[in-house]
């Protein structure tokens, strides 16, 4: 027979694990130690030599374990099953998605240096870049989705700050308003700022889409960030985060976490391990689920209006071409305007009975929240209304439960408000 190259929901099963290492165990076993015993002392000059950058790795060379703040096997499992949906050459799994943003800013940002970025990002991120960064001297800049590229470059004119920017971190779809931001524009506006010598590097928060529906790397991006809490873990029973890209940033971004402590646990990287076995199955029935979902609320007289990727047409011209350029589904995400204000959204969340009322996304369970005063209520007022995250919205994460039965819970509690 011919070589057969396997899908990456083929590969979860067994990819990077020796079962043969492990007393023919079928499934990786959790590696719940601290330390490994090095074979002689050599073996541990060489190991140590490699992770703290003295010598390059040679091509015959097999990296033992040294301690698991450094590598673990669940860790690197995970971390190389992670890669195969992106095609990245390289992954880092933290304790949280905000570990993983966090470690990878600082990493490449420097006091004096300035971020720019897209606007609205997840309210932890954002809290992150305007009250954290600037504590070390960096400082951002922020643009909207609907900016095209000639309007970025003026805004950066108009700040003076367009020769300082040395890193480009964006969220598309956007929390919770689905937003889209062209990364491909963002690539050709790092190339005209950017100086000999001095790259300006591209993260994207791929949390709404997963790893399965949208592809950064493949578009421009240099480096792809995930909440691994979300559609990657998928079962509300963990905290991670996940920065994927080339050997050779995420070897920066692998040394600071290092440093930071900031890495998952064993058990952590066996949980994601196992949720990534059925990572493409659970995300295609969430988003059949929202499509059906997204249609009711479409027609419904009490909901205002729809913020959900399928309802996008032609005629919105740039959003729409960015969608069918950047995604390969419509999501899992719906969120919508109640008719009137908080007062009418907290009825409608008050008033579900099968879905819950949670922060959080991408689990099998559905859950829905008020982004205005849950996970966006530290973005600025004024910033919140202008980019739609108002008091009348409603975010809902849809799960894997029976549609019908999301259909009926959200026509029982809009009835109420």
């Amino acid at each position: 027979m011919s070589e057969h190259s396997f899908s990456p929901e083929s590969q979860m099963m067994s990819f990077g694990y020796k079962p043969e290492l492990s007393e023919g165990a079928i499934k990786c076993p959790i590696f719940q130690t601290s330390t490994f015993a090095f074979k002689k002392a050599e073996d541990g000059k060489a190991f140590f030599e490699v992770a703290y950058g003295k010598r390059e790795k040679t091509d015959e060379e097999e990296l033992g374990l040294i301690y698991s703040r450094l590598n673990n096997p669940n860790l690197q499992i995970t971390e190389d099953r992670l890669c195969l949906w992106d095609k990245a050459e390289d992954a880092a799994i933290f304790e949280s998605g905000m570990g993983a943003i966090s470690s990878m800013l600082m990493e490449f940002l420097n006091p004096g240096d300035v971020l720019l970025h897209s606007v609205p990002v997840y309210g932890g991120t954002d809290h992150f870049i305007n009250h954290v960064l600037p504590k070390w001297g960096i400082k951002a800049v922020g643009v909207n989705p609907y900016q095209d590229k000639e309007e970025v470059m003026k805004e950066l004119e108009e700040s003076g700050l367009r020769d300082q920017v040395r890193f480009i971190y964006l969220e598309t779809p956007a929390n919770p308003t689905n937003a889209l931001v062209d990364i491909g524009m963002f690539r050709e506006i790092a190339t005209a700022l950017e100086k000999e010598d001095e790259p300006i590097y591209i993260g994207v928060d791929n949390t709404y889409m997963g790893p399965v529906w949208q592809h950064p790397l493949q578009l421009g991006a240099d480096l792809v960030i995930y909440s691994a809490t979300k559609y990657i873990g998928g079962h509300s029973d963990l905290v991670a985060g996940a920065c994927l890209g080339s050997a050779e940033l995420i070897k920066r971004v692998k040394g600071f976490r290092t440093f930071m402590g900031n890495m998952a646990g064993p058990h952590t990287g066996w949980l994601l391990m196992r949720s990534l076995e059925t990572l493409k199955i659970r995300m295609e029935k969430q988003a059949a689920n929202a499509e059906q979902v997204a249609h009711f609320l479409n027609d419904h007289s009490k909901v205002e209006k729809v913020y959900y990727l399928g309802n996008l047409k032609p005629e919105d011209g740039r959003q729409y071409e960015i969608f069918k350029k950047q995604c390969s589904s419509n999501g899992a995400m719906v969120a919508f305007d109640v008719k009137g204000g908080e007062k009418e959204a907290f009825k409608f969340l008050n008033s579900t009975k099968l879905i819950k009322l949670a922060v959080s996304l991408g689990s099998t369970e559905s859950l829905a929240e008020h982004p205005a005063t849950m996970t966006h209520s530290d973005v600025d007022e004024e910033l919140r209304n202008k980019i739609s995250i108002t008091s009348k919205l409603v975010r809902i994460s849809v799960g894997v439960e029976d549609a019908k039965d999301l259909i009926w819970d959200i026509e029982q509690a809009l009835d109420k408000v």
